[in-house]
């Protein structure tokens, strides 16, 4: 047997998903029996599975000694690259710049250096976050955005920040901008894109459409163009709402690809620069709550930009246009 005391970034979660974590060998099958055998009990009573744990409740949990054996303690995020660029830091999030290359989460192609991983280590060898002495928690990523675009990240430290971030999210509370170049000039130098998309799951790919068909997901961008050289326009661009590729799918929809941009651009237009990278950018992230947002209440109002773009400067001062 043996009892977890629910601490703060336990708290919130039902007792299932808190067992599959603080006890990783239990099969989640054998879990469910045990939770209706009364062998998982929360405070000393018979508890069911959808229940919320609360600070302070001790889960008691009646298994086999086998499913504690200690797991290895050789935690894979110190192997990742100590490379983070910081934004913003407090107590509850970090805002990271992502690089251009690196992925948020682990996939096939690379599982040890990834944003997260890069943020789980930080914040260990900071003396912020020790796998040991969390039951279930750790850092986690609340946006995300692709390996080939680079910007703003947000990172909770707390699961209480991660579920309010979450939340917030959701309901459309933080404002994503991005900063992109595209091919050509648009006649409106301001407005609102709508169109619909099919995600073609085997290729990756969005597919866009300007009416709504069977099956299809509708997306709305708003822009505002930022400046105008040669044959390319410096835009900014804010998300309403989050769909595969959308930005770079839209704009190429409307006849105005992104420079670099090889799967939804041309290359006749994009070799004429030189570029084989995507001129896209999360460049700007804002906070505004429309609600409680507990202990996140200081964030609201708060504006947070990444300064250095790197195009944004060569765009202003003319060197994409001396290829």
């Amino acid at each position: 047997m043996k009892q977890f005391v629910i601490e703060k970034n336990d708290a919130g979660q039902r007792l299932d998903k808190f067992i599959t974590k603080a006890v990783p060998a239990l099969p989640l099958s054998l879990m469910y029996k045990e939770i209706r055998r009364k062998n998982i009990k929360v405070n000393g009573r018979r508890s069911e599975i959808s229940y919320r744990l609360e600070q302070g409740d001790v889960v008691s949990v009646y298994v086999k000694d086998e499913f504690f054996a200690p797991v290895d303690e050789k935690f894979d995020f110190l192997t990742s690259s100590k490379k983070l660029k910081i934004v913003y830091e407090d107590e509850n999030i970090l805002l990271l710049d992502k690089s251009v290359g690196v992925l948020s989460h682990p996939d096939k192609s690379e599982y040890n250096d990834t944003l997260i991983s890069r943020v789980m280590r930080y914040l260990y060898e900071k003396g912020e976050y020790d796998p040991k002495n969390e039951n279930s928690f750790a850092p986690a990523l609340v946006n995300r955005i692709d390996r080939n675009t680079g910007g703003i990240v947000i990172a909770a430290k707390t699961a209480e920040a991660l579920r309010i971030l979450n939340l917030k999210l959701k309901n459309r509370e933080i404002h994503k901008y991005y900063l992109c170049v595209i091919h050509g000039f648009l006649d409106k130098k301001s407005g609102i894109l709508t169109s619909w998309m099919i995600k073609d799951e085997s290729k990756n790919l969005a597919k866009v459409y300007s009416e709504e068909v069977p099956g299809s997901k509708m997306m709305k961008t708003g822009y505002r163009i930022l400046d105008e050289k040669s044959d390319l326009s410096l835009v900014e661009v804010e998300l309403f709402t989050g769909r595969t590729h959308q930005i770079r799918a839209q704009f190429a929809h409307i006849g105005h690809p992104l420079l670099g941009d090889g799967k939804y651009g041309t290359n006749r237009l994009n070799q004429k620069y030189g570029y084989k990278k995507q001129f896209l950018y999360s460049y700007k992230i804002r906070f505004d709550f429309n609600g409680d947002a507990g202990s996140l209440n200081y964030l609201n109002g708060k504006t947070f930009e990444v300064e250095d773009v790197w195009f944004r400067n060569e765009f202003e001062d003319g060197k994409l246009f001396e290829n």
